[in-house]
This record gives structure tokens, sequence and C-alpha cells, in this order.
């Protein structure tokens, strides 16, 4: 398995974009706290979430092709085939008709997803601070239209299949972010 810093790495030589570093590095932190909510591998999760967007930049964030290219720059480095499913299956518009059927595919589908809600809900503020956000915050976002244009709620409800409750799920990933807020200068 690829050490945090290969990733880091492999994910630096795709992504120039510093917003979709942070983004993966938000990512990141909230699966490895929902990792050890749900007693799993803190670093396999976290991998996953730093590396979701990985293709993000060579595929124009075009939804219909995110993921294939990913699975081809994976599948050339030494992670497991588990993570690099998680990964394919986090954005279903490349996939449909394919559905997410394990606790850690559901979670990272709800975890990246999360934090962006959570940084759009923080840039809102006066002082674009994480550690403003509330969870009821967070949940009044969802329900708004312009939100939901760009963050897909139903995927954020995926927490739930992964055995975390909505409220818990949104305190859990804010307090994951609140940890590296200096990081993502949130």
């Amino acid at each position: 398995m690829i050490t945090r810093e290969e990733a880091l790495n492999l994910l630096s030589m795709h992504v120039k974009n510093g917003n979709m570093i942070k983004h993966s590095l938000a990512s990141e932190a909230v699966m490895r706290a929902v990792a050890r909510k749900l007693g799993e591998d803190e670093d396999r999760w976290g991998l996953a979430g730093l590396l979701h967007d990985v293709d993000v930049e060579i595929t124009n964030a075009d939804l219909a092709v995110h993921t294939k290219e990913a699975v081809n720059i994976l599948g050339k480095e030494d992670i497991d085939a588990e993570i690099i499913e998680a990964i394919r299956l986090h954005n279903e518009v490349a996939h449909p008709g394919e559905h997410r059927s394990t606790v850690f595919q559901h979670a990272l589908a709800a975890g990246e997803t999360i934090t962006g809600l959570i940084t759009a809900t923080a840039l809102v503020y006066p002082d674009k601070k994480v550690a403003s956000v509330k969870v009821k915050s967070v949940k009044k976002r969802m329900k708004e239209t312009a939100f939901a244009r760009s963050v897909n709620r139903e995927i954020i409800m995926e927490c739930e299949n992964a055995g975390i409750e909505l409220d818990s799920f949104i305190e859990l990933s804010l307090d994951a972010m609140k940890g590296i807020s200096e990081e993502l200068e949130l």
C-alpha cells in the first residue's frame, strides 16, 4: 500500500488547483474520522478520501467520465482494489445503473460530498471559518435550491447506509475539518 506521502505526491502530480487539494485534504480528514467511528482502518479510508478526485482536472470535472481516469491512474499504484472501487463508485453519474454496496463505498460518497457542503457553508459566513459552522446550518444548506444544484443531498444521506445518523455525521465531519482548518485556510 502506498504511503500518505506517496499519495500526496500522486495527487499533486495530477491536481494543480489549490482548492481541489484542500477539498481532498478535508475529505481525507472526514474519512479518517468516519473510519474511527466505525472501527475501520483509518489509513485506508483516509487514502480513499485523499485520492477520490485525483482525475478531476484531467477530466475537466466532467461527471460522465470522472473516476474512470482515476481507476487508470490508481491501478498503476500499490493501492488495493477495494479503495479503487470505492473511488470509482463515489460518482454515480459516470456509472449509471451501478450502485454502492459496501459501507466503505457509502461512506466515501457521503464523506467527500459533505466536505464540499461544509466548505460552501463556511464561505458564506463573514469570518469564512469552518469553526463558525453548526450542524443546523449545514442541514439548512442541504435544503436550499442553490446548493441542491451543486451538492447532491441524497449522496450525503448515504451516511445512514454507512450506519451513521445525519446529525452525527455532520458533527463528526465538522470536527474533522476543524482539526485541519489552518491547513484548509478555513
